[in-house]
């Protein structure tokens, strides 16, 4: 059940309906039928990985709390938790690497014996990948590492914690929330609250925006360009790629955005994944503010573990480019994804060693690094070297994205900006209108946010007739504006294949 689709918006007001009528006391179960329905809609057997998923951690969450109980040595109470912690691991992602990476690992076995002239006849595993498993499973692990670490209790009832795991709003695409932020309000549960409902919808109308009027519809330019990439040189190449990291900020930060707005209407608030990452002034800041939840993640249970930036430069730097190819290798079992999470890890320590070099530029030079020109450079510099390593993220392989490479370099062609020709790419003359202006309402917003302002909560403050009347007109705007229509099929987000 896509959040794009008529199934949710009827689904929704149901269970919102019966949330706020039944029990508190009972609350909890039926949002926890609620998600396992909304999940068992693309594929009802694999409800059961969440349910294992959930077991398994559940247990060692359990298990946690009772070695900690035992009137043990300390030694052997932490031998023994660390034993939950890693057979919780071990379970999980030995089920993610299962559905995930089975047939990357096999086709690259066959291609490094390949290599010394022998030959495996190792067929291909038809295995459909579950929606949202990496998500789902991270955020189990989280909460096992947490009860670890003492900083939650571990939870005593099965199907609270069960709605923890799947609460629908982040189920298939996060964000991937904490324990603490999470499973403490679901014991908890709040009362209707008019106010909660007016922001949870218009939260969510500005996801409806970035996905349906935005993401959808620079998705038809790019998959044009990318679908046909050696019929293209140049500057189109430069533009569908600088679109693709927009389309892609869109469609994640546009279900993200849905997703709060949806727990926000049941009383709950979820962590804001994106922070208007295209303002920041280096890779490592935009990295802050891109898929927050996931990055923290990596940051609180792979980075510091490893050891962080303690144990001086070198280290250091080991551990960025491990966890960025983690990372790459959680988006997708591609060596493409494995090449764009590196690429941004190599930023980062390129920059961080070229920080002496800067600074003596800076004085040389004489510049004002407070000045708008320098920081706008930064911008821009920033926001390329992030859409460059999108070639990766967009190829279906090495061959395509280092094929879009050259043909990028193949031939300087300003003159499409001018001569009408990117309006054969997809989107007509006034598609492509409406897919700049909407960009211009995106990059607003978004520096409205950078400075700390939040754009409906200074909606909310306005008279009620100025609420509705930009309420009707912005639902109006994506029902006329939006991709929709028979020749067109409601777009999964991006992230669901993750």
């Amino acid at each position: 059940m896509l959040f794009n689709s008529l199934e949710f918006l009827v689904f929704l007001p149901i269970v919102l309906l019966v949330t706020f009528v039944i029990p508190k006391k009972i609350r909890y179960i039926w949002l926890l039928i609620s998600s396992y329905y909304f999940y068992m809609c693309w594929n009802a057997g694999y409800a059961l990985l969440i349910l294992f998923s959930t077991a398994v951690t559940y247990l060692g969450g359990i298990g946690i709390e009772w070695c900690r109980r035992q009137k043990w040595k300390k030694i052997k109470k932490r031998k023994y938790m660390k034993l939950c912690v890693t057979v919780g691991f071990c379970l999980n992602l030995g089920v993610l690497c299962y559905f995930k990476y089975t047939n990357f690992l096999l086709d690259n076995l066959r291609t490094l014996f390949a290599a010394i002239h022998i030959e495996l006849n190792i067929p291909q595993v038809d295995i459909l990948l579950p929606v949202g498993i990496s998500f789902f499973t991270f955020q189990a692990l989280s909460y096992l590492m947490d009860v670890y670490r003492g900083e939650i209790y571990a939870e005593k009832n099965f199907f609270r914690y069960a709605l923890f795991v799947s609460f629908f709003p982040q189920l298939v695409a996060g964000p991937i929330e904490r324990s603490k932020n999470l499973l403490k309000p679901l014991a908890s549960p709040p009362e209707f609250d008019v106010e909660n409902i007016k922001e949870g919808i218009w939260i969510m109308i500005y996801g409806y925006f970035l996905k349906v009027v935005l993401a959808d519809r620079i998705a038809i330019f790019v998959d044009h360009v990318y679908g046909d990439y050696m019929n293209y040189r140049g500057l189109v190449l430069v533009i569908a790629t600088i679109l693709f990291a927009v389309q892609l900020y869109c469609d994640f930060y546009g279900y993200s955005t849905i997703a709060v707005g949806t727990a926000k209407l049941l009383g709950y608030g979820l962590i804001d994944n994106f922070n208007a990452p295209f303002y920041s002034r280096s890779v490592a800041e935009l990295w802050r503010r891109w898929h927050i939840s996931l990055n923290t993640w990596f940051r609180d249970y792979l980075y510091i573990p490893l050891g962080g930036n303690r144990k001086g430069k070198v280290r250091q730097y080991v551990n960025k480019i491990l966890v960025f190819f983690v990372s790459g290798l959680w988006h997708g079992a591609n060596w493409t994804f494995v090449v764009w999470g590196m690429l941004n890890g190599l930023y980062q320590m390129i920059g961080e060693v070229l920080i002496p070099l800067r600074n003596r530029m800076v004085k040389i030079l004489q510049l004002n690094r407070n000045s708008f020109s320098h920081k706008f450079m930064q911008t821009v510099i920033t926001f390329l070297l992030f859409s460059f390593s999108g070639i990766f993220f967009r190829a279906s392989d090495m061959q395509t994205a280092f094929g879009v490479i050259k043909n990028v370099a193949a031939e300087f062609n300003p003159w499409v900006l001018l001569d009408g020709s990117l309006y054969s790419c997809g989107l007509d003359q006034r598609n492509f209108t409406v897919m700049l202006l909407s960009m211009g309402i995106l990059f607003a917003a978004d520096y409205w946010k950078y400075k700390g302002i939040s754009l409906h909560k200074k909606i909310m403050e306005q008279e009620w007739w100025f609420r509705w009347l930009l309420m009707s007109g912005s639902i109006v705007m994506i029902l006329v504006v939006g991709i929709w229509g028979s020749s067109y099929n409601e777009a999964n987000f991006i992230y669901f294949q993750f």
